[in-house]
């Protein structure tokens, strides 16, 4: 096996681990005496959907909202396409009709609530005073800032009518069981598609201070939204009495799925961590200092070895170039490992789509930069400017597996194949 088909297959154990047919049906609670309703927004909903049909022995009925290109045929149950990162008219309607249905329920009724990252644009139901126009506004304005995405979600419920547990209040007093896929570092339920169903500790105070944190220029309904508002509900609130957060899939499985493939191969893994976040191109420095470590020093692990890592790094986008935060970790990294020999590395989002192209990431070789540099192109140049898609592409080097209907975050894999003389 190749170094490049070894990241591929552990990039693929990482996905595999986390595909809802697999880790759905284990988690099912039993019929309720009265209604099913089933809702569910995120990159992977459509997918949870139809592990659901697939599953369930009783009647079911309810619509889920998933991204474009990311609908998966079901008879039952309705599935939407809407707009991700910046929210639509779709995830607008979307999620207004998800409110409706959920309303008037009885003790005796379920909601099973299918819930993934990517919820948070999905789901975009605007609070008392704003518009869509509004919310569009800020989610571009946050997805710019580099900001982390806790806060991004601490805003993004702020400005929601059915995010930060507002859908479990909604659905009160029927039994509410929230099936997740983690996206987020630290598998904060709150944070996940921005906690529709999970009590919410965060503050309007706080997201004001993450705007201000990140000098983000927002319409001054936002600001009066947020001054303004009735709080998000809290914990300890009794419409979460009857909900159940259930995590069904989460990025340090898919990590450890990774990790065993590797060792089947004589690759010693070493898991540096599942919530790891900064700057993507500062992540990437770290990254080949541990990288370099291996190879001249054997520290912490004598090569063959595979640095692992997963979680949610960030882009200031200050340039007009295009790609994703795995691709700009990548060019990062190949800038700082400088060709050393012997280190290879794949990093990609493990939903298929780094950022807003059609990649899912990119690979890295020793030879890398000196390709690069054969084609014409500025690797220092194209960072700079915030163009690592473009970068790969010319060399070849993208990962492109289309939408895998699963989201547990980004997977970083960096193999260090022998140790290097001083």
């Amino acid at each position: 096996m190749t170094p490049a088909e070894l990241l591929k297959a552990m990039f693929k154990a990482a996905v595999d681990a986390a595909l809802p047919q697999l880790c759905v049906p284990a988690h099912l609670p039993r019929r309720p005496k009265g209604r099913t309703v089933i809702i569910g927004a995120g990159k992977a909903s459509g997918a949870m959907a139809k592990a659901l049909e697939d599953a369930w022995d009783g009647p079911l009925e309810g619509l889920v909202v998933t991204r474009y290109g990311y609908r998966v045929p079901t008879t039952r149950l309705e599935v939407v396409e809407a707009a991700h990162p910046v929210p639509d008219a779709a995830g607008r309607d979307a999620a207004k009709r998800i409110l409706k249905m959920v309303q008037g329920l009885s003790a005796d009724d379920l909601v099973l609530c299918l819930i993934s990252g990517g919820g948070s644009a999905l789901l975009a139901a605007p609070a008392k005073g704003i518009t869509l126009e509004d919310k569009q506004a800020v989610n571009k304005a946050l997805l710019k800032s580099g900001a982390t995405i806790t806060e991004m979600n601490t805003v993004r419920k702020h400005l929601s009518a059915i995010k930060g547990g507002r859908l479990a209040k909604a659905a009160y007093p029927a039994h509410v069981v929230a099936l997740m896929i983690s996206d987020v570092p630290g598998d904060d339920p709150s944070i996940i598609a921005s906690g529709p169903t999970v009590p919410d500790p965060s503050t309007n105070a706080d997201a004001l201070a993450i705007i201000d944190k990140y000098q983000i220029k927002v319409p001054d309904s936002v600001l009066n939204c947020l001054r303004t508002n009735e709080e998000t509900p809290k914990p300890g609130d009794p419409c979460f009495a009857k909900v159940e957060n259930v995590m069904i899939a989460t990025p340090q499985a898919s990590l450890e799925a990774a990790a065993a493939v590797a060792r089947k191969a004589g690759v010693t893994p070493v898991i540096l961590g599942d919530s790891i976040e900064g700057e993507a191109r500062d992540v990437a420095l770290v990254h080949a200092g541990i990288a370099r470590q291996c190879a001249m020093r054997g520290q912490p692990q004598e090569p063959p070895c595979v640095l692992i890592s997963g979680g949610e790094t960030t882009i200031t986008l200050k340039g007009k170039g295009k790609g994703g935060r795995n691709t700009e970790f990548l060019l990062a990294l190949a800038i700082a490992l400088a060709g050393m020999p012997g280190i290879y590395a794949l990093a990609g989002d493990t939903d298929g789509i780094d950022g807003s192209e059609d990649n899912a990431g990119a690979l890295v070789f020793p030879d890398t930069l000196a390709r690069a540099e054969t084609a014409g192109l500025n690797a220092k140049a194209m960072l700079a400017d915030n163009d690592p898609y473009t970068f790969f592409k010319k060399i070849g080097d993208l990962l492109e597996t289309g939408p895998t209907l699963t989201n547990v975050n980004d997977f970083r894999a960096i193999l260090i194949e022998n140790r290097l003389s001083d």
